[in-house]
C-alpha cells in the first residue's frame, strides 16, 4: 500500500516562448514566489502554499483546451475570484460539493485551474 502524504508538485504546460507571459500571470498578477535555479526543461518554479507549480514549455499537439487540472485551497473562495475577475480573468465554472465550494479559471495558455475553499466545520480525510 501507498499513503501519500501531500501533493508535492503540479506540472502545467505553456506554449514555447511565452515564459514571460507565465511569469507575469504567474508571479505577478497571482504573486507567487518563484524558485530560482536551472530547473529541468528550463520550467519555471514557483511556491504555492506547501507545494510547488511547475511551468514546463510543450507544443500542443490538439490545440484545444484540456481538462487536466491542480487544484489548490483558498481561504477565501469569494476573495480570489472576485480579484481575479478585476484583473480580467474570467470564472469559468463554480460550485458546491460536499464540505467545499470551488471555482475553475483558465490560465492564458488554457489550462484549467481549481480553487476551493472548505467548510469550516467540514474534517478533510
Amino acid at each position: 500500500m501507498i499513503r501519500f502524504t501531500k501533493i508535492d508538485h503540479v506540472a502545467v504546460m505553456i506554449p514555447t516562448g511565452q515564459q514571460a507571459a507565465a511569469r507575469q500571470f504567474y508571479g505577478q498578477l497571482l504573486q507567487l514566489k518563484e524558485i530560482p535555479g536551472q530547473h529541468p526543461r528550463n520550467a519555471i518554479w514557483y511556491e504555492i502554499a506547501d507545494i510547488q507549480l511547475h511551468l514546463v514549455e510543450e507544443e500542443s499537439t490538439t490545440g484545444l483546451p484540456s481538462g487536466r487540472h491542480p487544484a489548490f485551497e483558498v481561504e477565501s473562495l469569494e476573495a480570489a475570484k472576485a480579484y481575479l475577475q478585476s484583473n480580467g480573468v474570467a470564472i469559468a465554472y463554480t460550485s458546491k460539493i460536499e464540505g467545499r465550494e470551488r471555482a475553475f479559471f483558465r490560465d492564458p495558455f488554457g489550462n484549467r485551474v481549481e480553487m476551493i475553499e472548505f467548510d469550516k466545520e467540514f474534517e478533510k480525510v
